[in-house]
């Protein structure tokens, strides 16, 4: 782990500024909506339309990329983020803001693109399951830190949009002016949808559901807080409190992963953010019972994303596994659009409390298809699974996925061959 930091810390310093970014413009922007008088369902808008363009981004970059290099593409659309967070105080309106979020969304992702590709260049194979979990910790972590700057200036002012404007331009210094050289710019073929469902229907179809509960919490958990009548300091711990959880949880749940039927885990993790979001919505009044609630959310979601992508991969050949990478997170993408969009109805109609119900909702729909998969498809032997490999649904791309699916197929490839060694 050592290592991969040397290697590669001017690029981890860069990404964990502009996590700190966009954790800070994200949940500002529930704030500041309610502070403006945004309807409910125009800030799902805004947050949905984040996801828009980030799917977009995801798309489109890796071509951008290779017609005028990282280099380019990283300076100017970090730029762009950069000028966009200023332009919220300043133009107060729900089409400006999601107009400004597309594009906020589209050059996240063209820049994660651009990181991750730089990443899988400045390290090895021995290292590059350490820098995948390092990347991911670094994000996270970023994102937990946004979430106490909140706290430092008031959100009706200009202040809060300023810093993670200045944030985001001092990370690309690092990364622009430490890393080298520039890496070649490859991609995968991807898979069909259809070659794609025919071989795991459970990961495309949870993909899908739980690019709904993820886009709920990150996108719409900071409305809940200002129609709850949270402070900011209770609002940015609330929101705190999911990712906290997806870093502390992540990792045994990936261990256990490797040891025990991963359809039963699913299963077993949804049961568990399930109840989760019940507390959630029943005891919304007890605030310190609201971030348990969160942690476990958060805790039981974010894996479950790697979960969902290890389960996958073990109904395809390791060939395939790349190719599958931009499929499952297209499924992802098109779940975390609709979900602001329809969280914010259900809380309009219902109250705060429709936020726990909906993410309540999307994992019983994941449970109830997934024990109905069990009965469908015979369970592949433990000794047969692949490799678990740590993923945020934050901010992975399809092309930070596709490092990650060739580092689980090159692991089982290894695996294989220790196997057959005498």
């Amino acid at each position: 782990m050592i290592q991969v930091f040397k290697s590669a810390w001017a690029l981890l310093l860069g990404m964990c500024l502009l996590m700190i970014g966009n954790g800070m413009q994200g949940t500002l922007l529930g704030i500041r909506g309610e502070i403006e008088g945004f309807s409910t369902f125009e800030m799902s808008m805004v947050m949905s339309a984040y996801f828009a363009g980030f799917l977009g981004g995801s798309r489109m970059a890796p071509g951008m990329i290779r017609r005028v290099g990282h280099v380019r593409v990283f300076a100017a659309l970090a730029s762009l983020i950069s000028a966009v967070i200023i332009l919220y105080p300043a133009v107060t309106n729900p089409i400006v803001w999601i107009a400004g979020r597309i594009l906020i969304g589209y050059c996240f992702s063209a820049v994660y693109v651009t990181a991750e590709s730089w990443l899988n260049n400045a390290t090895d194979n021995a290292h590059r399951g350490q820098a995948l979990s390092l990347y991911m910790i670094v994000q996270t972590v970023g994102i937990v830190i946004s979430q106490g700057l909140l706290v430092t200036a008031d959100p009706s002012g200009y202040v809060l949009f300023v810093i993670p404007s200045i944030l985001v331009s001092i990370a690309v210094t690092p990364i622009l002016l430490s890393i080298s050289p520039t890496p070649a710019f490859e991609s995968t073929k991807p898979m069909t949808l259809r070659q794609l469902y025919e071989n795991s229907p459970l990961g495309c179809f949870g993909m899908l559901i739980l690019g709904g509960i993820f886009a709920a919490q990150f996108g719409m958990a900071s409305v809940y807080g200002t129609m709850s009548g949270m402070t900011v300091a209770q609002i940015s711990a609330f929101v705190a409190a999911f990712f906290v959880g997806a870093v502390v949880l992540q990792y045994p749940i990936g261990w256990i992963s490797d040891h025990v039927d991963r359809r039963f885990l699913i299963i077993v993790v949804c049961v568990i953010g399930g109840i989760s979001a019940i507390s959630g919505a029943i005891l919304g009044a007890s605030y310190n019972l609201l971030l348990v609630s969160a942690f476990f959310i958060g805790g039981m979601s974010n894996p479950l994303y790697s979960l969902l992508i290890a389960h996958t991969n073990d109904f395809l050949e390791n060939d395939d596994m790349a190719a599958a990478s931009g499929g499952l997170v297209f499924i992802n993408g098109l779940g975390a659009i609709a979900g602001p969009l329809i969280v914010g109805v259900v809380m309009e109609w219902i109250g705060p409390s429709g936020f726990f119900l909906f993410i309540l909702s999307l994992f019983v729909i994941l449970i109830s298809y997934s024990v109905y998969r069990m009965t469908q498809r015979p369970t592949v032997p433990v000794d047969e699974t692949g490799s678990y490999v740590a993923m945020s649904p934050a901010v992975t791309t399809s092309v930070g996925l596709e490092i990650a699916q060739e580092y689980a197929a090159e692991v089982e490839l290894e695996e294989a061959g220790s196997e057959m060694a005498p």
